[in-house]
């Protein structure tokens, strides 16, 4: 992710102007491409690409296979071995129109279905205070939720699968019930 960087500020730096969320998406591509010796002898790395397009005035997401395709995604994507699990998930909370708070209810909610599916896929740990790395990219930039703000989160979403662990909480903010 470092180099990727470097080679952003580069580009930014020799041409005077931000590269299009699309141009970084395909530079990233070319990246994961050209490991794709090492993605044959089993070592693997598939990013996952989100920011928000000032360009086209609204976040953009990119997944990528093994090869290096590049494929623009809708909404929401999920990555790893519990991305299934978290996928539908997502696929049931999202809706257009979620404010920040409520992105980040959904957000929490799809990583306990992953966790809860998949040993492999860490969750949120209470005991400990130990929270997933949460931000907000919007119009403003990238803010990373507070692991204060976080942890309340968190106690919400526990809360609200009490006497029914497996289904997601009700009252998802910035649009109305979720369940």
């Amino acid at each position: 992710m470092r180099l990727f960087q470097v080679e952003l500020e580069h580009y930014e730096r020799l041409e005077g102007t931000l590269l299009s969320m699309e141009g970084k998406a395909n530079r990233l591509a070319t990246m994961v491409r050209g490991n794709l010796g090492l993605a044959m002898q089993g070592l693997t790395v598939v990013p996952l690409f989100a920011g928000y397009d000032v360009r086209a005035g609204r976040g953009r997401i990119y997944a990528y296979d093994p090869a290096g395709g590049c494929y623009a995604e809708r909404d929401h994507h999920s990555v790893g071995s519990g991305s299934l699990f978290a996928r539908g998930s997502l696929k049931k909370l999202w809706r257009p129109g979620l404010d920040a708070d409520g992105a980040v209810r959904v957000v929490v909610e799809a990583l306990y279905d992953a966790a809860d599916d998949d040993s492999a896929t860490g969750g949120p740990d209470v005991e400990r205070r130990i929270w997933p790395v949460v931000a907000v990219v919007d119009a403003e930039g990238y803010r990373r939720v507070g692991d204060d703000a976080l942890g309340d989160v968190v106690e919400r979403v526990l809360a609200g699968r009490r006497g029914d662990p497996g289904g997601a909480s009700t009252d998802v903010p910035g649009g109305g019930a979720a369940r």
